[in-house]
């Protein structure tokens, strides 16, 4: 208890009882007002103090159980201690199961004062647990509901940031893609292109992320089949006519999709530049699941990595290649029993898994 003296309000049509249930309770530290019925206690409980009711159940007008119903529908009502002469245990389960915070029997005397003392005490306790309690949910409600808030609104910021960033970078992909078709040197056309490529991988993994419900992951299939759309498209589109995606769904970061697609790029576009030096080829992309890894592969039907004038192993692309591999942590090798080239990636699907063996690639 608090070191305020609680107020109770009784409520008994017998006047000689109160005033023993006055007494009593005031030297045991209460503050103690009467009503005489139960419509003068719904009176002095609509102004507000009271800490606690003790309700008796024969009285005129309104009895005890009635009066209860009433308390029970006030906002925010005090516990109320059902206290009758009765021994009747029904209607003690019925004021229980109607509200009442206990039930205790009285006799003329008094001496069920201290039991009212012990049972009132309670009753103000438990309410006082019970509204901060309630309290604490209400407050932990409304931190929920502002996180959620929150949360909400970073999602409509990060869509519209990758938005505009996807916006942007689809613009520079198109300046890059003019500049191309119009050089007329070819070592500067294919740089353009390769450099459109690179911007575009970047590009549609942002264009994914404002156009799903999920800003935490993007899908790889989906992903890829429109990164080899853009590809077809692009300066070397006329000989990409046989490029295939064959890409089971898979879930991945934004961060490791970038580097794949960069990846992709850049040994799709050594594919069509060296691989068939007499014309277009096929060009077979694969993405697929193994365990626990995604092992992604590029590979065609060409002249192979020993022909003498494949320049793959040097140059940016092998450079870009091997920067994006250390940022998937992967495994990347050629697979020595393709007819032509097929270059393996191999890397784990959660982000945070032990590297994969370095073992055979294929």
């Amino acid at each position: 208890m608090s070191s305020a003296a609680p107020t109770l309000l009784y409520i008994d049509d017998d006047a000689a009882l109160a005033r023993l249930v006055e007494r009593g309770l005031k030297r045991l530290g209460f503050t103690v007002e009467h009503a005489a019925d139960g419509s003068a206690g719904l009176q002095r409980l609509e102004r507000g103090g009271i800490d606690v009711v003790a309700l008796d159940q024969y009285m005129p007008g309104f009895d005890g159980l009635e009066t209860l119903e009433r308390i029970m529908a006030l906002p925010e009502p005090p516990p109320v201690v059902f206290v009758t002469a009765s021994q009747d245990s029904k209607i003690a389960v019925t004021a229980l199961k109607a509200g009442a915070a206990d039930y205790l029997v009285k006799d003329v005397q008094g001496e069920f004062i201290p039991l009212l003392q012990v049972a009132a005490e309670g009753a103000v306790r438990q309410a006082r647990l019970q509204k901060a309690r309630d309290e604490a949910e209400a407050e932990v409600r409304a931190s929920r509901d502002r996180y959620a808030a929150l949360a909400a609104e970073r999602e409509v910021l990060l869509r519209e940031v990758n938005h505009r960033v996807g916006n942007s970078l689809q613009i520079i992909a198109s300046l890059l893609h003019l500049q191309a078709n119009s050089s007329t040197q070819d070592d500067v056309k294919a740089a353009l292109t390769n450099a459109m490529g690179r911007v575009a991988a970047v590009a549609q993994v942002h264009r994914r992320l404002y156009t799903s419900q999920d800003l935490k992951s993007v899908l790889l299939n989906q992903y890829l089949d429109s990164l080899l759309d853009d590809l077809r498209r692009s300066a070397e589109g006329n000989r990409m006519s046989r490029l295939t995606l064959k890409a089971e769904p898979v879930e991945i970061d934004p961060d490791r999709a970038v580097a794949i697609g960069i990846v992709v790029n850049e040994l799709v576009m050594n594919a069509v530049k060296y691989a068939y030096p007499d014309g277009p080829g096929p060009i077979h992309v694969e993405l697929k699941l193994a365990g626990e890894d995604i092992v992604l592969s590029i590979a065609d039907d060409g002249v192979g990595l020993n022909a003498t004038s494949d320049p793959r192993s040097t140059g940016m692309g092998q450079r870009i290649v091997s920067a994006m591999a250390t940022k998937l942590d992967a495994t990347v090798g050629p697979d020595p029993s393709h007819a032509g080239t097929k270059i393996v990636v191999r890397f784990r699907l959660e982000k945070d898994a032990p590297k994969p063996a370095a073992a055979g690639v294929g």
